[in-house]
């Protein structure tokens, strides 16, 4: 074995870097044939002794490995070493042993020299095809000890195999004797591959080599493939990847498959006709494959054959096929088009078909299918922006610009618009012909199109600004998206049409207005609904053009339309279509057309039609309780907002003076249902007076108030929502009638009711209503929150002397108090409105209590980016406002809630901050007696409140574990200990609440921890406890005074403690009461306790 050595070299000069040195080696040949050829020779005498043929069977291993890496150098030898080892096997004198001995040397061979090399030199003739199949037959495959006999078996197979003749020939006369059956060979080698694709050694790979070689002879492909192929693909479908037998037979078959792929033509696989009935396929990943294999096979046809094929795909795109054969179509053609298949002269057959798929929208049930349609529609004409030159487009560059255009804007799905956005802005950048291009494609880009609001409302009104995309734009809004089955879409684009009619208003009115009112009284519903809405959008749009020409609106809109309009309501109300489902639409797009109508001010002062429409408005209001909850609230703000539009412009004879029957009419009206039995009702009219207009308000204002505040008052739970809305119409109210100090108090806010809505008000903030919804309560104070906010904002605005201080401060406390609860979105309102108000200016809120410290806390520039949803940012701050007396009380209140509350962010940064301001307190000894005033007289004012006891009894707890009242320990019998106690017995008397007894039993151990006479008194109620009736508190008071008793080891006489420890530990304190209360006894004499005694009930008088 020759080798060689190569070196670096060294750098020149001594101070250098260490000498680096490389090293390989390298084998100049094979050195070792005549110890091959002596090994092999041995075979036969050393074959008999196990001791002698391992270490033949090791040497040889020794002598290939070496040769791993230069496996070419065997090949000179590779043909003698085969003809010596095959000699032995067909040797008739060699035993089993010796042959299997033999294949196994050969296999070592093929390992390192790799069997594609080694199997070609196998001899395969004629002769040799059946001793080579009858050896495999004669195989075991379930022998671990001879697998590479079969494995090389197999590899000759493979090779003898490939003999240039049918295999038919071979087969003889197999019918010629009768009694005798013989199988042809080639189902012979087919059944023996299949099997060994289904073994788990080595055999399998070569069986994939066999099938890849014998299934793609001319013969054999002709009557055996398609027969295996079905095969390979039940035997994948049928076995389990979840089993090692499943994985071994999928790995067979899937090698098998492979193998042929990789060495058969694709001309023997392919199958035209089922590439494109692919197309239609129900999956897309194989609707995805066939384009793609249409579009390769297509590239290998000639340019007739190919044109037939674009034919074929184009009879997808018929509208008696489903979305999958249109969305195949579409794949199919991009991939041609891509390829360059699809000739120019096919363009004019093809575009239109393309324009279709761009709005393909098909409804099924209750939505529809075509999304991914219009997806690869847009692919499309991404790939026609790389395959065609500039003029070859140019006759279509309109039309698929302006459909592109109206995908990338009004398509439903955000992958379309992004699809057809990425597309334009393919052919801008590519052709270079499309009108507007680069304007478009920076206002439509990827993330602009992605919200759906601002391309229905901003960037259509930029793109059809644009002349060449203006009509189109309209066109398909009025015949693809008024009548779409998504009520948003429909709402959208009644807006898109009001935002584009000062684009083109002479055909908004003249061409779109006829169009959509015959559509406003048809027969669908949702075409209906949406042309209603339409034609009141564009109706005021039209208002606004006029106006700003000082032309009435009546010179754009003719007089049939206006009629039109005009007759909607009756003949919707005349085929009762506002019952029912049908009405849950109607109804709020009449309300819309009412609204619509008013502002455009419409000519119809004292006509039939305004008494109809009051009907509608009032109806709508009374029978909200008849409606579904989805739309129900929809429809009411509609119904309210028609109201405020319709007494503005038609119930006002003269500016500034109201109709007075209609103003007695609609007040009384409205005021009676403030007190109806309906919740919906209530909550109708309650928005219904806070829209009122001015001049509807004036001499009636006290009227109006007086009903809002009796309705907040009525504390009942099914009318949580009523006190909500009349909060809110209250503020509305008053700041649309404005504010003058000396004004009539039944016309403006002045000094004689201002008090009283501040007082109705800041009722409504102590709103706590619970139901099976939870804190419905919170409604009410939101609306109120609000209310104050822009009832003080008016205030202050114009007459500031109106708010006392008692007011101003009654509501800032308040908003304190809502800024440290638990709910972070009523948490959130409450601070922003609390830092609103304080940092208010142009006149500032007068009177505002501490305004200097809570501008330190809350300073201006700081104020906007305080995040109040968050616990760990909002407590911080708020506890701060502990330190300020005005607000301690009520901020104590709201932190109580907090801290002692379930969710785990809020308790952990609410008691932190709590916590963290108790310590800075600690060695101030008039704070922290104004601190537990403050909480004694939460408590006191919360007795048998569960909604604040229970998680102040949790907070008590949190507080004496961490010592925070450790000051008060040291004096004998402190005040604040003995009236804590007397509260707490009274807050757990009589009580069964398991919870609120809990919280009570751990606030008694803290409370052990005060020296004097209230330590015996808070043994005792431990002691009374421990024989509670219920079990779960007897075990609990147990526990509790056990570990109490750890803590606190002054307690008791050390003399004792084992006797209590051990009877706290060991009795069963679930047993029966009497039996516990003999161990209750003995507790009381070890801790020097008086005995609870039984009180006898006297007899009932």
């Amino acid at each position: 074995m020759a080798q060689t050595d190569m070196d670096s070299g060294e750098d020149g000069g001594g101070g250098g870097e260490p000498e680096v040195i490389a090293k390989a080696s390298v084998l100049g040949g094979f050195t070792e044939s005549t110890e091959i050829r002596a090994l092999i020779s041995s075979l036969p005498v050393v074959h008999e002794n196990i001791v002698t043929l391992e270490s033949a069977i090791e040497r040889f291993l020794v002598i290939m490995d070496r040769y791993q890496e230069q496996p070419h150098l065997l090949d000179p030898h590779l043909e003698w070493m085969l003809n010596l080892l095959l000699e032995l096997i067909r040797s008739e004198q060699s035993p089993p042993l010796l042959v299997h001995l033999g294949f196994k040397f050969l296999y070592i061979i093929s390992k390192v020299r790799g069997y594609k090399i080694f199997m070609q030199l196998f001899p395969h003739e004629v002769a040799d095809v059946q001793p080579v199949l009858d050896l495999l037959c004669r195989q075991d495959p379930k022998d671990p000890e001879t697998w590479e006999t079969r494995y090389m078996l197999l590899l000759w197979l493979s090779m003898t195999c490939l003999i240039p003749f049918d295999l038919s020939r071979l087969d003889g006369h197999l019918t010629s004797d009768p009694s005798q059956t013989r199988e042809p060979i080639m189902d012979r080698i087919l059944a023996i591959a299949k099997s060994y694709l289904m073994v788990s050694d080595k055999s399998r790979d070569a069986a994939s080599v066999l099938v890849s070689k014998f299934v793609t002879r001319p013969d054999v492909k002709l009557k055996r493939l398609g027969d295996f192929l079905d095969w390979s693909l039940t035997t994948i479908s049928q076995a389990s990847d979840q089993t090692m037998g499943g994985t071994v037979i999928l790995d067979g078959a899937l090698q098998s498959l492979a193998q042929l792929f990789k060495h058969g033509k694709r001309d023997d696989f392919l199958q035209y006709e089922q590439l494109l009935g692919g197309l239609k396929d129900k999956e897309t990943i194989v609707r995805w494959s066939a384009a793609k294999g249409i579009g390769r096979v297509t590239g290998r046809l000639p340019k007739e054959l190919a044109d037939e094929v674009v034919g074929s795909v184009l009879d997808c795109f018929s509208f008696q096929e489903t979305d999958n054969a249109w969305h195949g179509g579409c794949l199919a053609l991009a991939e041609l088009g891509r390829r360059g298949l699809l000739v120019p002269s096919r363009l004019p057959d093809v575009v239109p078909l393309i324009l279709k798929a761009l709005v393909y929208d098909e409804k099924r049930g209750a939505c529809s299918v075509g999304s991914n349609v219009r997806d690869a529609a847009c692919y499309v004409c991404w790939a026609f922006a790389r395959a065609y030159e500039p003029t070859e487009l140019k006759p279509f560059v309109t039309q698929i610009a302006c459909a592109l255009v109206i995908t990338a804007v009004f398509d439903r799905n955000i992958n379309c618009r992004r699809a057809a956005s990425a597309a334009f802005q393919e052919n801008v950048g590519r052709q270079g012909t499309f009108p507007y291009g680069i304007d478009i494609v920076v206002a439509a880009d990827y993330f602009a199109v992605g919200n759906l609001n601002n391309c229905y409302l901003a960037i259509s009104v930029y793109i059809a600004s644009f002349p060449e995309y203006t009509r189109p734009m309209i066109d398909h809004l009025v015949a693809m998206k008024i009548n779409h089955w998504d009520g948003v879409i429909r709402q959208l684009a009644t807006k898109a049409l009001h935002n584009l009619t000062p684009q083109a208003p002479d055909y908004m009115a003249t061409t779109v207005m006829p169009q959509l009112l015959p559509i406003a009284l048809g027969i669908d519903l949702h075409s209906r609904h949406g042309a209603i809405l339409a034609s009141a959008e564009i109706s005021h749009a039209l208002f606004k053009l006029a106006n700003q020409n000082n032309r009435p609106v009546t010179e754009l809109i003719s007089s049939d339309c206006v009629d039109g309009l005009k007759s909607i309501h009756q003949r919707l109300f005349d085929r009762k279509q506002y019952r029912g489902f049908g009405g849950e639409l109607m109804r709020p797009a009449v309300s819309s057309l009412i609204e619509n109508m008013s502002l455009s001010k419409m000519p119809f002062k004292d006509d039939p039609v305004i008494t109809g429409w009051q009907w509608l408005i009032d109806d709508t209001l009374k029978s909200l309780h008849l409606i579904s909850p989805g739309p129900r609230d929809g429809i009411k703000e509609a119904a309210v907002s028609a109201l405020a539009a319709l007494c503005e412009q038609y119930y006002q004879p003269q500016p500034g003076m109201a109709d007075p029957q209609m103003q007695e009419v609609l007040v009384s009206q409205y005021i009676a249902g403030l007190k109806s039995t309906e919740v919906l009702t209530r909550c109708g009219s309650a928005l219904a007076l806070g829209s009122l207009p001015r001049f509807m308000i004036h001499g009636k204002l006290h009227q109006i108030l007086s009903g809002l505040q009796q309705s907040c008052s009525q504390r009942e739970v099914c009318f949580t929502e009523a006190r909500r809305d009349a909060a809110k119409a209250m503020a509305q109210v008053c700041v649309t009638a404005g504010v003058s100090a000396q004004g009539s108090s039944d016309s403006v806010v002045c000094e004689g009711n201002v008090s009283a809505v501040y007082r109705a008000l800041l009722d409504c903030m102590t709103d706590y209503t619970l139901d099976s919804r939870g804190d419905v309560g919170a409604w009410v104070r939101e609306a109120a929150m609000t209310s104050l906010m822009e009832m003080t904002l008016c205030v202050v605005g114009t007459a500031p002397q109106l708010l006392s201080p008692d007011l101003v401060n009654g509501m800032m406390c308040s908003l304190a108090q809502q800024s440290a609860e638990k709910i972070d979105r009523y948490r959130a309102h409450a601070g922003s409105v609390f830092v609103r108000l304080l940092h208010s200016n142009n006149p500032a809120v007068p009177h505002i209590p501490h305004r200097e410290e809570l501008l330190a806390i809350f300073p201006t520039e700081g104020a906007e980016s305080l995040n109040w949803n968050a616990p760990s940012q909002a407590f911080p701050h708020i506890t701060q406002l502990l330190r300020l007396p005005q607000y301690q009380y009520h901020t104590l209140l709201g932190l109580t809630v907090s801290v002692g509350g379930l969710t785990e962010s809020t308790v952990r940064f609410s008691s932190q901050s709590l916590f963290d301001h108790l310590m800075l307190i600690q060695q101030d000894t008039a704070a922290l007696g104004q601190f537990s005033d403050a909480l004694l007289r939460v408590f006191r004012d919360n007795l048998r409140n569960d909604r604040v006891s229970i998680p102040f009894l949790k907070m008590l707890d949190q507080m004496l574990a961490r010592a925070c009242f450790d000051t008060f320990t040291t004096d004998q019998d402190h005040q604040f200990c003995v009236d804590l106690l007397s509260l707490c017995k009274e807050e757990i008397k009589k009580s069964k609440d398991t919870q609120k007894l809990r919280s009570a039993i751990a606030v008694f151990c803290g409370l052990i921890q005060f020296q004097g006479e209230v330590r015996k008194k808070v043994l005792f109620q431990l002691l009374l406890l421990i024989c509670h009736p219920f079990p779960v508190i007897r075990k609990t008071t147990a526990s509790q005074v056990y570990e109490m008793l750890l803590t606190y080891d002054d307690v008791i006489d050390p003399d004792v403690m084992d006797d209590v420890m051990t009877s706290l530990s060991d009795t069963n304190w679930e047993e029966d009461v009497a039996t516990v209360r003999t161990h209750r006894n003995q507790l009381c004499d070890w801790l020097g306790v008086q005995k609870p005694q039984l009180v006898a009930k006297g007899p009932v008088q």
